[in-house]
């Protein structure tokens, strides 16, 4: 098999002494909560069980405070509730909750994740400032007594996304970059629809955090270097666990000689540990995330975390053969195919041309 295959240890080697001074830190506050998570988890009164959720609020906060006074420290590191005004702050936790829980169902679970990144979106291109505007001038449904038009006025940022690539980790991936590519349409005065390139990545699941690997499989992946060289180059995935997968395509894509105009990777949870890595490691490379969360557990799972989001999103492969691109896209239904003509359109044909 034609295989690229990154190391835990290779990722570290990103790390400065500044960055594991602050994961040990942060790991320490965890586990602490951890202790909180287990007294409230056996608490038998209303008044044990209120003294460790106060207890559990005021660690939360102390690692928010850490977490955000490293990201000042790392400018292409943004979360949304440390750029945005604290009024928009609510709406990104309610998604995030709703996300976490685990009696949201597949469905609702899409459903959060189509807003979530539109609130990514927003951080990573909304804040864009353009003198310039497009208008939208859409035909209503009301014909009474003429035909009525609508007019409406969005930021011109053509030049922001119209060079754009979407960049796919397949999987979990798949859906989040099709809405990313839905709203870079949505907003282009020509309708760009971007360009796919999609990797079958995976990490070995057999190993722990710091042992794991990272395999890319170039036979089941699809893409035209031609179409990557001076591009804007956006990875769109729900969760950034250890930065790993994102780091090897990133260095693959380098290694072919890819010179890309700039990399964002736009995730709904990461955590610190996965954003600092993939900063460190690839120069121009910027982390927009809805969410971060603290820590990893030793099987490099994200803690608190929401789970596995591919799973969740695309339901879970039951035997050694799991989907393909097609075959996730069918699962997805009528109305998400629908929904997504244009990106499913160009991804068919990115698979069927090779």
């Amino acid at each position: 098999m034609n295989k690229i295959i990154l190391k835990a240890q290779d990722l570290d080697g990103f790390l400065s002494k500044d960055d594991w001074a602050m994961i040990e830190k942060m790991d320490e506050l965890y586990r602490r909560s951890m202790l909180s998570f287990s007294i409230l988890s056996s608490a038998r009164g209303d008044s044990e069980k209120k003294k460790e959720e106060q207890q559990l609020i005021a660690l939360y906060n102390e690692m928010g405070g850490l977490m955000q006074e490293i990201c000042k420290k790392e400018s292409r590191i943004k979360v949304y509730s440390f750029e945005t005004a604290p009024e928009h702050h609510g709406e990104a936790s309610r998604l995030i909750a709703k996300l976490r829980d685990i009696s949201t169902q597949r469905q609702e679970f899409t459903y959060y994740t189509q807003r979530a990144y539109e609130l990514l979106f927003t951080l990573a291109f909304g804040g864009v400032k353009s003198e310039n505007k497009n208008y939208l001038i859409p035909k209503t449904p009301v014909t009474i007594p003429v035909q009525n038009y609508a007019v409406h006025k969005i930021p011109n940022i053509d030049d922001k996304i119209e060079n754009s690539v979407m960049c796919v980790m397949l999987r979990g991936a798949l859906l989040p970059s099709m809405i990313v590519s839905k709203e870079i349409q949505e907003f282009s005065s020509k309708g760009y629809v971007t360009p796919f390139a999609l990797f079958k990545i995976k990490r070995d699941d057999s190993k722990n955090e710091a042992t794991m690997e990272y395999i890319l499989d170039l036979d089941r992946s699809y893409y035209r270097v031609e179409e990557l060289n001076g591009k804007d180059l956006i990875f769109a995935d729900p969760m950034n666990a250890t930065g790993g997968s994102l780091v090897t395509v990133v260095k693959y894509i380098l290694d072919l000689g890819v010179k890309p105009k700039s990399v964002k990777f736009l995730t709904v949870i990461s955590a610190l540990k996965g954003a600092l890595r993939a900063v460190r490691a690839i120069e121009n490379m910027t982390v927009y995330t809805l969410w971060m969360d603290p820590a990893l557990n030793e099987l490099a799972y994200i803690m608190p975390g929401l789970g596995d989001a591919g799973d969740r999103i695309n339901g879970p492969d039951f035997d050694e053969t799991p989907r393909d691109m097609i075959q996730l896209i069918a699962d997805y239904g009528s109305s998400i195919a629908s929904l997504y003509r244009a990106q499913i359109r160009t991804i068919e044909d990115t698979v069927l041309r090779r």
